[in-house]
């Protein structure tokens, strides 16, 4: 089954313990100044942020496109991983969105941004994020190659 409600900004209800938060899953392209503005704060000396970008090879072989599925909860384990990341102390403010659906070579698949105080923090902050929205996050990439096969990556 897959996900594919379009991204919501997440600012309504009050920010998490340490700062604000934005997280969405989706089919709308992603926009890393978004990200970047949502986490700005005139107490933050850094702000740090990743796109992870559809590339055209995978292991040495030719990709044309992927598509990403999404199981229901995907938006809950991001809000979730985002959460625990705007909970540490030196955090003021996070923002993570990952796409669904067909994509291209060159697309945004993932948007991470994170703003602290000082830079070291905000690099290692926004690392922990993406690998832990990779590991946790229950969405699955196809992908397809131009020797016509494809290949399902993390799926259980």
């Amino acid at each position: 089954m897959s996900v594919r409600s379009e991204p919501a900004v997440d600012r309504g209800a009050g920010p998490p313990p340490a700062g604000r938060l934005h997280t969405a899953v989706g089919t709308a392209p992603l926009d890393v100044a978004l990200h970047e503005s949502v986490v700005a704060d005139v107490a933050a000396g850094a702000v740090v942020s990743f796109q992870g970008v559809v590339r055209d090879h995978d292991h040495g072989r030719s990709v044309l496109r992927l598509e990403y599925e999404g199981h229901p909860s995907a938006a809950d384990v991001l809000r979730e991983v985002a959460a625990e990341i705007a909970a540490e102390p030196d955090v003021h403010a996070v923002a993570v969105s990952h796409r669904l659906g067909p994509l291209e070579i060159g697309d945004v698949a993932l948007v991470a941004a994170v703003s602290t105080a000082h830079r070291a923090a905000a690099f290692a902050a926004c690392a922990r994020l993406v690998d832990e929205v990779k590991a946790r996050l229950p969405v699955w990439k196809r992908q397809l190659f131009a020797d016509g096969t494809e290949e399902w990556v993390n799926c259980p």
